[in-house]
């Protein structure tokens, strides 16, 4: 009989000046995923604030092992940051969720229970269903994604619905890596 092979799961998160939120992150994730096998690969721009010396203090708290940091001398941008650390990750799947407490790491089981249920090969939250939203964004921000999502929707008709936002779940074999070739 076959071994069902175990699923990890590798969380990339973007950091530039998140000095006074990324050690609570990582403790809600820890927190959220205890019976999940996950590695955080935390990929900083340079951030002057001491970003980088607060993950080098949580990595010796939960080991180097669960945190990953792979820094970058500059502010680069998101999406070369989520290349970046798909270069690192060791899972068969990849979260990407923002630093800033916008993507809440309680909504991480849920993600893996549906990708589990459904065998989907991506698993996205968005801000603009019955349950959703955001919080800590000002009236600007909100109106700025909103309407962003509103052109798209008319122009596009993506069938889902919050293309701006970044937190989901994606299975490496699907796509994640297509990205490192282009």
């Amino acid at each position: 009989m076959e071994k069902e092979k175990k699923n990890k799961y590798s969380i990339i998160v973007p950091t530039y000046n998140e000095r006074l939120n990324i050690a609570l992150i990582v403790y809600l994730i820890f927190k959220h995923l205890r019976d999940v096998d996950f590695e955080i690969i935390i990929v900083d721009d340079g951030s002057p604030d001491g970003t980088q010396e607060v993950v080098k203090q949580l990595q010796q708290v939960y080991g180097e092992d669960h945190i990953l940091l792979r820094p970058r001398a500059k502010k680069l941008g998101l999406g070369t940051a989520y290349i970046h650390g798909l270069k690192h990750a060791s899972g068969n799947f990849v979260v990407i969720m923002d630093a800033d407490l916008s993507h809440h790491p309680k909504y991480l089981p849920s993600f893996i229970k549906k990708q589990l249920e459904t065998g989907a090969s991506i698993v996205t939250g968005t801000r603009y269903v019955k349950g959703g939203g955001v919080h800590g964004w000002n009236l600007m921000r909100k109106l700025t994604s909103r309407g962003a999502n509103v052109l798209a929707q008319t122009l596009l008709w993506p069938g889902v619905s919050d293309l701006t936002g970044s937190f989901s779940l994606e299975s490496t074999e699907a796509g994640a890596a297509d990205l490192l070739e282009k």
